[in-house]
């Protein structure tokens, strides 16, 4: 595996939002001890097989388990991510393990997961560590019938005389992530307690704010109904969108109908949504001077333009207007949006991918958004060297 980035390895960022700065794969699918760092834009590339994929989905597993999703609905396959040849044992269990490190206010802090795949899958080991390396939360089984592990969590300092700190005991389901059960369980009346509580916060808060993509351009081009104008997962709705954004901020519509100048074929004027007599919407690419008064129906592109203008959209707009769960209790500039996208130049030309890849960086590089993704050569090579871009290629 090689790292590319402007500087090197990512540098540890200042306090800011949390934000994910690395991801690790120790036995995950085809993954062995793998360790990825993550800046504000990272690319994976490498060649079929190499993992990419399923370093996305690891990531995207993550952020379920810190939204409160059980452990099989963030893994809907966990038998899959077993690595290949992982031998069963006695009792007929394998699994696989995963983690992460969030950075933030209260440093850099670690997750470390164990997960039992077959014959049911289940968290049978979590343990979470802080900056100085001391372990704030533990859990391990108890009683292999029961579906809880047993948990502690640092509660103070040792006490005098004594050797170890302190630690509070308790049974946690063995099927949700801990780290995210802990701000309800956790009085905060002690340093230790304050302690165990921002890190939890700092990772579920860097976990919970991302938005897989995955542009469908088959189900992109026919009308769409008005609903809450929120970007659903396949853009499918994305006429709908461009209809509440248009209105909603003037400038970030100007940059979209910039970038579609840049990665659409023939001119291109404006990005525009036309209601239909049913009361469907569906978006048209204004052609300006000359052209059909009525524009070029989204529907008449090609599955490229589609999904460029669908990401496009994505990168320019916010966690609003993204069918995205955040974090209401906290304010939005305390957050940060991770969007991840598979195949981030899938059917797109070199010319799209840069156009693409480079507003990716700008867009970033202003802090609230963070783009994980894999891609081909040509997305890595036009963003390689710059400020914050992180590419790691996957290949031997």
């Amino acid at each position: 595996m090689t790292v590319r980035s402007g500087h090197g390895l990512p540098p540890r960022p200042p306090p800011g939002p949390p934000a994910l700065t690395q991801l690790r794969l120790p036995a995950f699918r085809a993954h062995r001890g793998t360790v990825l760092p993550l800046g504000p834009v990272t690319f994976f590339t490498g060649p079929s097989g190499s993992g990419k994929s399923s370093a996305v989905q690891a990531y995207e597993a993550l952020a379920l388990l810190g939204a409160g999703a059980a452990v099989g609905s963030a893994f809907p396959d966990p038998a899959g991510c077993v690595p290949e040849g992982a031998a069963a044992d006695a009792q007929g269990r394998r699994g696989f393990r995963i983690g992460c490190t969030a950075d933030g206010p209260a440093g850099p802090v670690r997750l470390d997961l164990a997960v039992q795949a077959e014959p049911e899958p289940r968290i049978v080991s979590e343990r979470l560590t802080d900056a100085d390396g001391r372990v704030l939360l533990a859990t391990a089984p108890h009683d292999p019938r029961r579906r809880t592990v047993r948990a502690e969590w640092l509660t103070a300092g040792p006490a005098p005389g004594a050797r170890e700190a302190r630690v509070t005991r308790e049974s946690l389901p063995d099927d949700l992530l801990g780290t995210a059960l802990l701000p309800l369980r956790v009085a905060g009346r002690t340093d230790g307690q304050r302690r165990v509580l921002a890190a939890a916060e700092q990772v579920v808060l860097a976990l919970r704010s991302v938005f897989p993509c995955e542009p469908r351009p088959d189900r992109m081009r026919a009308p769409v109904e008005p609903g809450d104008g929120r970007l659903r997962r396949g853009c499918e709705n994305l006429a709908e969108v461009l209809h509440r954004t248009r209105a909603d901020c003037a400038r970030r519509h100007a940059r979209l109908a910039a970038a579609a100048r840049a990665g659409c074929a023939g001119p291109v004027r404006d990005v525009g949504v036309e209601r239909l007599a049913d009361g469907r919407v569906r978006a048209v690419l204004d052609r300006g001077a000359g052209a059909s008064r009525r524009g070029t129906p989204l529907e008449r592109l090609g599955d490229g333009e589609l999904r460029y203008l669908a990401l496009a959209l994505v990168l320019l707009t916010g966690p609003r207007v993204l069918a995205v769960d955040q974090a209401v209790e906290v304010p939005g500039a305390l957050q940060t949006l991770t969007v991840l996208a598979d195949g981030f130049d899938r059917d797109l030309d070199a010319r799209q991918a840069r156009e693409l890849a480079g507003l990716a960086a700008l867009i970033c590089a202003e802090g609230h958004m963070r783009l994980v993704g894999t891609a081909g050569e040509a997305v890595a090579g036009a963003v390689r060297g710059r400020e914050g871009v992180t590419v790691v290629d996957l290949g031997p």
